[in-house]
């Protein structure tokens, strides 16, 4: 915690923007062993202001989240003056085999409250590991679709689109993005955060 709260108001993102999006995720987007300009949120920064972005990425990710974890913490997580968040939970509740009802509820509520303070959410699906079974997975997949429909949230599938399973694009643990691996998740996933920061501006 002390971490994510020494990010959150460190003088480098002290800055005066537009907008505030906020990443709130586990150890995916968090920036697990990674350099501090390595992590989901810092490239992403770098790519909006490449693209003429006026909007402050703020890291909210704590590594080993569940989505019962980062319901407990939402209100302090993503403060007033968020504009929009971008929502990636759920890999640790496949991973730990919770059950999928659970993983739903949760998100489910995260995104109705974020939705009723008029923030703009993009859901950052995650798949569930398949040796846990079709059963699951068929249970567990297509949650994020399902509450993205019915809340007028938007939708990126799956946030490790090209960069799971790939050796090269991730750390030896075999899970966690690498720098490279960043990279790739930030350029697919860009097309969406771009047209959420356009509902944010518009709201």
């Amino acid at each position: 915690m002390f971490s994510v709260l020494v990010f959150l108001f460190s003088p480098a993102t002290a800055f005066s923007a537009d907008l505030k999006l906020v990443v709130l995720g586990d150890s995916l987007s968090a920036g697990y062993q990674l350099g501090p300009e390595e992590g989901f949120p810092e490239q992403l920064q770098k790519a909006l202001d490449e693209r003429g972005f006026s909007v402050e990425v703020v890291n909210a990710g704590v590594s080993g989240d569940t989505t019962s974890g980062g319901l407990s913490r939402l209100d302090w997580s993503v403060g007033p003056d968020a504009d929009a968040v971008i929502l990636e939970l759920g890999a640790n509740d496949a991973l730990r085999g919770i059950q999928p009802d659970l993983t739903r509820k949760n998100l489910d509520e995260m995104t109705r409250r974020l939705r009723e303070r008029g923030v703009e959410v993009l859901l950052a699906g995650m798949l569930a590991p398949r040796n846990l079974g079709p059963e699951y997975a068929d249970v567990f997949d297509p949650i994020y679709a399902d509450l993205a429909k019915s809340h007028d949230a938007l939708l990126y599938p799956f946030f490790l689109e090209g960069v799971a399973l790939n050796s090269d694009l991730n750390l030896s643990d075999g899970m966690h993005p690498n720098a490279d691996g960043v990279a790739v998740i930030v350029e697919n996933i860009l097309p969406k955060v771009e047209e959420l920061l356009a509902r944010a501006q518009s709201s």
